[in-house]
């Protein structure tokens, strides 16, 4: 679904990447099990991922993406779970849709940027086989009764009264996200005091709040994403969370205090904010704040985008459960007119800035989608580990 929502404008419209090409394109890169990943094929992933947009190093994730469609392919093999000429070509077509193209104009798109048809088959394809091996071994095993069904609604629009008291610690992530997970891991078991907590704040975490040993004020519990509400709900003061994982991070807080105000709920919390992207130089910090001297408003943002590239300007409204995790809980920390540089997203620096925050007024519940959203939240939490389980299962070598 990320990945998909980076075509936004068609892809006849972004300039040809070239892929280095570092001895020979069959030289393997990477031995799993009984399957290889050729240099070629992580050159063809990269310079795919790259027309797409998608955050992170592009050898990282191009790596990370064949890892994982090798041991999709290896366990549709063991089950004998095999796609139809007609599914692969109607998850090509609608992948295409996304570009406002047929699946013929797409890739005729790729092969101007030199990236072969195989490469997009492979990439659907792998995809599709994927989400059919996810869905065959857990869609059944779970529901979602109506009382999960309350609570999301609960969690989403009311209680905008109780406000929490967190300290935060932000790992970045740079390809595999698997040593900072052992490390937020590390710290939730060794850490006991709000004092040893402020000291791997300041040692550790990439957020600016690691100055002041990751202390956040007083932040109402509709500011922050549902996920994150729930997880330090669930703990007592003092408490360290299990990590929490975040684009490009992961995180883990500690409860220091929570107060609530039971008579009192509010409607859904929107907030409006912008998203202007800065080359990560070493100045970055210095720019952004000159920018911010020379806008009063979100508005002014159009002025200083004027002539880039569309996608450097996003301006968006949305409600809090709506927003991705990294963007909220920085969204939080912020007023009107105020900024952060906290999030990067591949080579860019992120100046993320809150335009207004109010309630959502005469919002409409839609139960049923509200139960596939849980479904789909619980698919992702299980896809992950089974994809983990294959991993640790499998054999794999760097040559």
């Amino acid at each position: 679904m990320a990945l998909t929502a980076t075509l936004a404008a068609p892809l006849v419209a972004l300039p040809q990447i070239a892929a280095a090409q570092e001895g020979s394109p069959f030289q393997v890169v990477l031995r799993i099990n009984d399957g290889v990943i050729t240099r070629y094929e992580m050159e063809q992933r990269k310079l795919f991922l790259k027309l797409l947009r998608v955050p992170g190093d592009p050898e990282a994730e191009a790596l990370k993406g064949l890892t994982q469609d090798r041991l999709a392919t290896a366990e549709a093999k063991r089950f004998g779970l095999r796609l139809t000429r007609e599914q692969l070509n109607a998850g090509m077509e609608e992948f295409a849709a996304r570009a406002q193209l047929t699946a013929d104009q797409f890739v005729e798109a790729l092969a101007q940027a030199g990236v072969s048809m195989e490469t997009f088959r492979d990439f659907v394809g792998n995809g599709l086989l994927w989400r059919e091996l996810v869905r065959g071994r857990y869609v059944g095993t779970f529901s979602i009764t109506e009382t999960e069904i309350d609570r999301a609604i609960v969690s989403a629009t009311v209680n905008t009264a109780m406000q929490l008291l967190l300290s935060e610690i932000i790992l970045p992530v740079q390809g595999d996200p698997e040593a900072q997970h052992e490390l937020a891991r590390q710290l939730r078991r060794d850490i006991s005091t709000e004092d040893g907590f402020a000291a791997a704040a300041r040692r550790y975490s990439a957020s600016p709040s690691a100055g002041r040993g990751g202390r956040l004020d007083w932040t109402p519990t509709s500011e922050l994403p549902p996920q994150i509400v729930e997880l330090v709900l669930a703990l007592g003061p003092g408490q360290v969370s299990e990590p929490v994982t975040l684009p490009s991070a992961v995180a883990v807080f500690q409860l220091r205090d929570v107060v609530e105000d039971k008579t009192a709920s509010a409607p859904l919390v929107q907030v409006e904010y912008a998203e202007f992207l800065l080359a990560n130089t070493p100045d970055v910090q210095a720019r952004a704040a000159a920018l911010h001297n020379r806008v009063d408003t979100c508005k002014d943002l159009y002025e200083e985008a004027r002539g880039l590239p569309e996608s450097q300007l996003k301006v968006e409204t949305r409600t809090v459960p709506e927003l991705p995790a990294d963007v909220a809980l920085q969204l939080a920390q912020l007023d009107p007119g105020e900024y952060s540089t906290a999030i990067t997203r591949g080579g860019a620096r992120v100046f993320l800035m809150l335009c207004a925050r109010g309630p959502k007024l005469e919002t409409a519940i839609d139960r049923a989608a509200i139960r596939e959203q849980l479904v789909s939240r619980r698919l992702t939490l299980l896809a992950e580990a089974y994809l983990e389980e294959l991993r640790s299962e499998a054999i794999i070598v760097t040559p």
